[in-house]
């Protein structure tokens, strides 16, 4: 059986991986003509690393990436909020990693260009549509050439063509507001060298860990930081640009912020790059699945990045994908990945909506009024912990007790 995929980002490469181990035939095409690793951190939560595990990327996860400690939730004053714990240490059967997105890219596709063949994935070839019957899918691409193959997934992201033939009604981006600057700067290591922390409240909040194995061999840190100031005007949604240079403007929004460990101001002048764009996901879809043809990853279930966890929800996508078409080759198996797959990417999409396991930051923005005031006196620990592992539960990774 021959499945083609449209998009060569984390879900489509990891999906190509976990088809290939199951005996499919694979082809990805990517629209761009030359990859290159753009972007910034990620995290890839312990259920999804160990996806990656098991397709034996593990050693190249470690030596390129950081095994993080805990996520720490954090006041604008540095109060510690919660420290939720992500180690193998901690409990988890594999660990959380933060990485370069490009850098987690470019070892998937090293391994499908290993394993699959250099020509497995075919780049400068976006797909416009697709036609399809009872027997196969004919694939159109954008140079109005065409090709055939028995299944097709969109993994072809945020704005899949994928997506648009089958819901060519869908309205446009769900956007409240918070516009999101993000930037990177080689320094020297905060805390542990293995910790995030997410500090601030809805309305401007700065998210910060390092990203690279590499930086952290040589005594150093690749430090990503994500400042987030929501708008009373936004702009519209379907402006955004994931490469577009950003202001320094919003810097004003971070000077009272107070962390023990790093100096927030002095990063942000620090970083040469800035990007800017707007927090952005898409309303949950009634249906992927139309015959031979499905949808992965953003694609799918863009949705905001509050939890971390969009990308480790495509690699989730690829192996469910891969394991029901192993049962069901063909039509009948993308309808058992779908029904295993979309409720639960939609309640992650609506969960962060609400904020997700950040809702902690609201919570102690509510009643810290100021750096003297003690967490311990106005904020209970059973509360806390009721709002961690409500989300562990909505986005599928637990610990086991330790």
């Amino acid at each position: 059986m021959k499945i083609a995929i449209a998009g060569a980002g984390i879900g489509g490469l990891t999906a190509a991986l976990c088809l290939h181990g199951k005996g499919f035939q694979v082809e990805v095409f990517e629209a761009v003509d030359t990859l290159q690793p753009l972007g910034v951190g990620i995290n890839v939560m312990p259920h999804a690393s160990g996806v990656l595990h098991g397709l034996g990327l593990g050693d190249t996860l470690d030596d390129t990436a950081i095994r993080t400690r805990a996520i720490e939730y954090r006041t604008r004053f540095g109060h510690l909020i919660q420290s939720d714990p992500r180690s193998v240490e901690a409990g988890f059967e594999f660990p959380q990693y933060s990485i370069h997105r490009g850098e987690l890219q470019f070892l998937l596709l090293d391994a499908v260009r290993r394993r699959l063949g250099a020509g497995t994935v075919t780049l400068g070839k976006a797909i416009s549509g697709f036609s399809q019957d009872e027997g196969d899918v004919r694939v159109l691409f954008a140079d109005g050439t065409a090709a055939n193959c028995d299944l097709l997934i969109g993994a072809d992201g945020f704005r899949s063509k994928v997506r648009q033939q089958l819901h060519p009604d869908e309205g446009p981006a769900h956007y409240e507001g918070t516009m999101m600057w993000r930037g990177a700067n080689l320094q020297e290591p905060f805390a542990d060298g293995r910790t995030m922390f997410i500090a601030g409240d809805h309305n401007v909040k700065f998210v910060c860990y390092p990203i690279s194995g590499r930086a952290s061999h040589e005594g150093k840190a690749l430090v990503n930081w994500v400042a987030e100031v929501r708008h009373d005007q936004p702009r519209a949604a379907d402006e955004a640009d994931w490469t577009r240079e950003g202001d320094r403007d919003f810097i004003a929004s971070f000077l009272a912020f107070q962390m023990p460990d790093l100096d927030i101001a002095q990063l942000l002048r620090n970083t040469h790059k800035i990007t800017q764009y707007p927090m952005i996901d898409r309303d949950p879809l009634p249906w992927w699945t139309r015959g031979r043809v499905s949808l992965l990853g953003d694609a799918a279930h863009p949705m905001y990045p509050i939890g971390a966890n969009g990308a480790s929800q495509a690699i989730l996508d690829a192996k469910v994908l891969a394991e029901r078409l192993a049962e069901q080759p063909g039509p009948e198996g993308l309808i058992a990945y779908e029904a295993i797959r979309r409720p639960i990417t939609t309640n992650v999409v609506l969960n962060n909506r609400k904020a997700g396991p950040e809702r902690v930051l609201d919570i102690a923005a509510a009643r810290v009024k100021g750096p003297e005031d003690r967490i311990e006196d106005l904020i209970s620990a059973a509360e806390l912990e009721e709002v961690a592992a409500s989300y562990r539960q909505v986005a599928g990774f637990v610990r086991k007790a330790v």
